[in-house]
């Protein structure tokens, strides 16, 4: 393809093969980031250390974080770059699934918070190179008209993930190494339907200057003031997704130690069930709705304030019940945020040549809430107030959201 073909503005609606495959990786990526998220480094922490489980916890999922806020962008920006013949991105989808996997594999026989971290910090790295490029090949072949269609198609695909994740913490009965070694399956078969209908733009070789570090470095730095929309959606995605870290970083935790289930991976499952059914509800509506009216402001705003009431809910109400009733609320907002928020995000990217580069930098901000949010939490859990305290200050945060994103101007 020329190099016209590769950067243009697509104008041709993609077809469903290619959401198809779109939708599997990021079914999988989600598999692979929250079973052990959620489940399997909790069992891992556990076992190593009772009395400071959520300290290892919180070591662990930052550090690999730390990782990610690298790892998403880089390989984004070096995608950009990429002249192979199967196309830009798609060479880093099929490199980070095989380190994911790799990566999977280490973990399950993982007995010590060293290999923990060692581990997970690879997972990220594969799982984040997969993600940064599948992210990119949204603006590269889908047209605005349907952005928050497919964006919203990608969010199910998220959430599917997400439930998976759980299914696997839920069935192995505590094996981990099986859990693990699940995953890995899922990253090394999750790939295939994308790569055997990638529809990749191929970019010709020196289109790009030659690579130099400083500049490359210093590409990653966006200005807020030459592109204040960015910066402001930018912003608003990084609080909104602090505020969902904080609801569900200490979920098994929480089950444990304040509702007193008989059992937590069993109720974690049933709450991320009850998520993703309204997720995937919300997101396919709202998506297709936003594309239908042309307005994304309204929809990432109101679906934040929803976000709110789901941590309020979880706060001040803290039964089991009450629990499902935050589940469910949690996913309506958050399904309808992850659609149109994507779509939004797409349409205020301040270069068509770094797509990758670009929506890399966008997915450090929910990368690096892995960062901040278990600190933050475990400052509440720990010396704040506790639960009511972990869960009013992600409402907080989730309104903060809501009136910010409407400083973006170039989108309505």
């Amino acid at each position: 393809m020329s190099t016209s073909e590769a950067l243009a503005e697509p104008n041709r609606q993609v077809r469903a093969r290619w959401i198809l495959g779109a939708v599997v990786v990021n079914v999988v990526i989600n598999v692979a980031f929250f079973a052990p998220i959620n489940i399997l480094i909790g069992l891992q922490a556990t076992g190593i250390d009772p009395a400071n489980k959520e300290a290892i916890l919180t070591l662990v999922t930052a550090c690999g974080a730390g990782v990610a806020l690298v790892a998403n962008p880089v390989t984004g920006a070096l995608s950009d770059r990429t002249t192979s013949s199967w196309g830009r991105r798609s060479p880093w989808i099929l490199g980070g699934a095989v380190l994911g996997t790799a990566a999977m594999l280490f973990l399950s026989g993982a007995t010590t918070i060293a290999a923990l971290v060692i581990g997970w910090c690879l997972v990220q790295a594969g799982c984040n190179a997969m993600y940064s490029t599948i992210t990119a090949a949204v603006p590269d072949r889908v047209p605005v008209a349907q952005r928050a269609t497919v964006g919203g198609l990608a969010a199910m695909g998220q959430t599917i993930g997400i439930l998976g994740g759980s299914v696997v913490g839920f069935v192995i009965s505590g094996n981990v190494a099986v859990g693990y070694w699940i995953c890995a399956a899922a990253l090394a078969l999750g790939v295939i339907p994308y790569l055997t209908h990638r529809n990749d733009p191929v970019l010709p070789a020196g289109h790009h200057p030659r690579f130099r570090l400083g500049t490359f470095l210093r590409g990653f730095w966006i200005n807020p003031v030459q592109h204040p929309d960015f910066g402001w959606a930018w912003l608003t995605r990084f609080l909104m997704f602090v505020g969902n870290q904080l609801v569900i970083v200490y979920l098994l935790f929480f089950l444990t130690d304040v509702i007193h289930h008989p059992n937590p991976a069993a109720g974690v499952l049933v709450l991320t069930g009850l998520y993703a059914v309204m997720v995937v509800i919300t997101s396919v509506i709202a998506g297709r709705w936003s594309d239908r009216v042309g307005k994304r402001k309204v929809f990432v705003a109101g679906a934040s304030a929803v976000i709110a009431c789901a941590a309020l809910i979880m706060a001040f109400f803290q039964v089991w019940p009450a629990a499902m009733v935050g589940a469910a609320v949690l996913g309506i907002g958050f399904g309808a945020y992850l659609a149109v928020d994507f779509a939004l995000l797409t349409q205020v990217l301040p270069s068509a040549a770094a797509r990758g580069k670009d929506m890399g930098v966008v997915n450090i901000a929910a990368a690096l809430p892995q960062v901040i949010a278990p600190a933050l939490a475990l400052l509440a859990v720990k010396f704040l107030g506790g639960y009511v305290a972990l869960f009013v200050l992600a409402a907080i945060i989730g309104l903060a959201a809501a009136v910010l994103v409407y400083r973006i101007k170039s989108v309505p």
